[in-house]
């Protein structure tokens, strides 16, 4: 299988989330970009290596018209923009983006410079439409006060949730994310006592044990967020979410980026989050939190992104 870009790496302290959109009216955009992704790896190392504890990682995403637009190759299987769900209450919208970068390492410092030359490359063919800094809060827990990410796949099976492999041979060793911005009105979450909370979430707070299934109630996060197949056999996606925030505009916020091989369980999860299973049952966690950008992207591996100047998957 081709090496895949780093979406397998370990949790980190720190971590940068840039969306970008393209210009389509600048000259040059096509092969802007794929020069600069030919050169995600370089860029990377020549940052990294002053450091190399600090563990530096960078995973590129394309979305797909940026795909269309800049390649020449169809595109991967499951790659198509991010679609809006929309519930009786709470909506996951779709916003614009063609380039992802997620930037992770032990220290911002790296992740910031790092992000710097990805954007100068970028002038005058794309530009900024978010970015977030993230850090690891405590026991890698989120705003809300409950540990983040418990049920993330270990071993054999991270890799198996997570890279393409035969069932889209062209892409193999790639994969797809999906990123949603959060903030969390904390004010009514805190007014909630400790057993509400964790009824909302599905897992104690303090031990981050999960709820009994005769006790967990059906709107639980938890609940509507585990996906299993007819044959019983539990569909596993990475997450590597981030808390971030401005303490003194109240913006406390959760950034939610999920790693799978094909983006239908993640949408199936957050069908059963804003619409409910069955409709009308939407997460409870959704009362206290409203996601802000929605989107989707193709992370190809990270042979396919060093070939991308040299017009291998190019025109």
């Amino acid at each position: 299988m081709p090496t895949p870009q780093a979406v397998l790496a370990p949790l980190t302290e720190s971590a940068i989330f840039l969306t970008l959109t393209l210009d389509e009216s600048a000259p040059g955009v096509a092969d802007t970009v794929r020069a600069l992704l030919g050169d995600v790896g370089g860029l990377r190392r020549s940052v990294g290596f002053r450091i190399p504890e600090g563990e530096l990682t960078c995973v590129a995403g394309i979305g797909a018209d940026a795909w269309d637009r800049v390649f020449s190759l169809s595109r991967p299987a499951g790659l198509h923009p991010f679609r809006e769900v929309a519930g009786a209450r709470h909506r996951a919208p779709a916003t614009a983006g063609d380039l992802f970068f997620h930037l992770r390492a032990h220290r911002l410092d790296l992740c910031f410079e790092l992000a710097q030359h990805l954007v100068d490359r970028l002038a005058g063919v794309a530009r900024v439409v978010d970015e977030v800094h993230g850090f690891r809060s405590f026991d890698q827990r989120d705003l809300l006060g409950f540990v983040d990410g418990t049920e993330n796949p270990e071993g054999d099976e991270r890799s198996a949730a997570v890279l393409i492999g035969a069932e889209d041979a062209s892409y193999a060793g790639g994969s797809y994310v999906v990123t949603q911005k959060y903030v969390h009105d904390l004010t009514a979450w805190n007014a909630l006592s400790i057993e509400d909370q964790e009824r909302a979430v599905g897992r104690t707070k303090l031990a981050d044990v999960e709820l009994a299934d005769d006790v967990k109630p059906s709107n639980a996060h938890v609940a509507l967020t585990t996906i299993v197949d007819d044959d019983g056999t539990e569909r596993a996606i990475v997450r590597d979410n981030m808390p971030f925030g401005r303490v003194g505009a109240g913006e406390f916020g959760t950034y939610f980026i999920g790693y799978a091989k094909e983006p239908g369980v993640i949408e199936e999860m957050l069908e059963n989050m804003f619409v409910g299973r069955p409709a009308g049952n939407h997460d409870r966690v959704l009362d206290f939190s409203t996601a802000l950008t929605g989107t989707l992207f193709f992370v190809p591996s990270a042979d396919l992104l060093d070939a991308a100047d040299d017009g291998a998957p190019g025109e």
